[in-house]
């Protein structure tokens, strides 16, 4: 039976799950408190480049818009490490097997694709400009204002389904009821920052650096990466404290930036002639988790950031987020389009899961930053990635997250820490320049026997 399900934040998550519920029959509000950025001018700094992998691609075929966002998208096949000295590490591959790789894509990009599907569907209904200041969580209601009109709106449905991000008002609703729902909720800063600069294209728009890598320069306390475009152009981002020396705080004058990435970043300041005033102008944005429950009542659910808000260094976030749909839409088949059934089986059967994938990102914030130059590091790589190319069943930690859509993120941490656990104090005892192939039999076989 078709319900009338009102959505509020027409980002990844929310529009992707307009679409899933439409297609399934239901009529859906779509509101989101910013203007249509199909038309709208984006804010420079802020978050532009995502790290599609198979987890979101699974997500979109449900609606059949998985190639269509390979389309828009440039392959990462491994990370390309640059240390202090200028030196350009070989390329560490993100998989020993054929064909698995991410997938550098535009957020703003990839959101208006799901947007223009809407309009195949008559039972969307996207408004832009409604900013929803309450949310009744028990009664599927939301209020607020229309900014286009300046006028104050008031919808009900029969669900509500917040996905407006890790700021989210529909959350206020449940933390609003507080004891009455044993709603808990917690924020996690940590105490690096994050500002988004560019690498411009080149020459007839060439891409100045490796174009088919996610560029790494990894300073142990901070560090800078960089995602390709399709101009040609990079979206470079650096990490780094707000305090201390370095620290953002301490870069206040044009002398003290160029210095900065002149000391730490020598190569990249060629490549960036609008350095010091990309750094004055664009924002510096913080990092931070957001882990809550319960994220259901009877009639509303919270999904994505506004239920699991993670760090970015998994590149798992949108995949989360959209996966959070793939789930949703398997579980009310199973309960046969109870939406309060269906609420209460997502909550028990994501909540570990979001956990986990925000554990492991703050974890491989500390690894990339600290762990990719290291001896002991590569040569594990270099062992996963023989492993990998031999034994179709073995899958590292990194592939387990990103390649294994069918593997829960709890099983995938707990059985990737173990493994390396295990690989790690193999390389520090043991040379792992030449290894034979019966040694490398014997590794896999320890491995496979972890008892997770």
């Amino acid at each position: 039976m078709s319900s009338n399900v009102i959505i509020t934040g027409a980002g990844l998550c929310g529009t992707l799950l307009a679409l899933v519920l439409a297609k399934r029959g239901h009529k859906v509000t779509l509101l989101e408190k910013r203007g249509d950025l199909r038309r709208e001018e984006l804010a420079a700094g802020r978050s532009i480049n995502l790290a599609l992998s198979d987890r979101g691609l699974a997500a979109l075929d449900l609606v059949g818009l998985k190639e269509n966002a390979l389309a828009l998208s440039i392959p990462m096949i491994g990370r390309m490490v640059h240390t202090k000295g200028g030196q350009t590490n070989m390329l560490q591959p993100y998989s020993g097997r054929e064909g698995e790789h991410i997938q550098s894509i535009s957020r703003p990009g990839l959101n208006a694709l799901l947007l223009d599907a809407t309009a195949a569907y008559p039972d969307i209904e996207v408004r832009f400009n409604h900013d929803v200041q309450e949310a009744d969580i028990q009664n599927a209601r939301v209020k607020g204002i229309d900014h286009t009109s300046g006028k104050k709106f008031e919808l009900s449905g029969d669900v509500l389904i917040g996905t407006d991000g890790a700021g989210s008002d529909v959350r206020q609703g449940f933390m609003q009821q507080g004891a009455a729902i044993r709603f808990n909720y917690s924020q996690q800063w940590l105490d690096h920052g994050y500002k988004e600069l560019e690498i411009p294209a080149g020459q007839g728009g060439a891409w100045q650096i490796e174009k088919n890598a996610l560029h790494i320069w990894p300073r142990q306390s901070f560090m800078v990466i960089a995602l390709p475009n399709l101009d040609g152009s990079f979206t470079v981002t650096l990490f780094l404290s707000y305090d201390g020396q370095p620290g953002f705080n301490a870069l206040k004058t044009d002398e003290d930036i160029l210095g900065f990435f002149t000391e730490y970043f020598p190569n990249l300041v060629p490549l960036m002639p609008d350095l010091v005033e990309d750094f004055k102008h664009h924002p510096t944005g913080a990092l931070g988790t957001v882990k809550c429950s319960p994220w259901h009542t009877s009639c509303t659910l919270l999904m994505g950031d506004a239920a699991h808000a993670v760090v970015p260094f998994y590149g798992q976030g949108m995949n989360c987020s959209m996966e959070d749909v793939l789930v949703l839409n398997t579980i009310l088949d199973q309960s046969h389009e109870s939406w309060a059934t269906a609420f209460k089986g997502y909550t028990e059967l994501r909540k570990k899961d979001a956990d986990a994938i925000a554990d492991l990102a703050v974890g491989n914030y500390f690894e990339m930053r600290d762990h990719v130059d290291n001896p002991d590091f590569i040569a594990k790589r270099k062992i996963e990635m023989q492993l990998e190319k031999k034994y179709p069943d073995y899958a590292s930690k990194y592939n387990l997250v990103t390649f294994c859509e069918h593997v829960p993120y709890s099983v995938a941490m707990k059985r990737g820490r173990l493994q390396d656990k295990w690989l790690l104090e193999y390389c520090n005892k043991n040379e792992t320049n030449d290894i034979s192939a019966e040694e490398l039999e014997k590794i896999y076989s320890e491995l496979m026997n972890i008892e997770v």
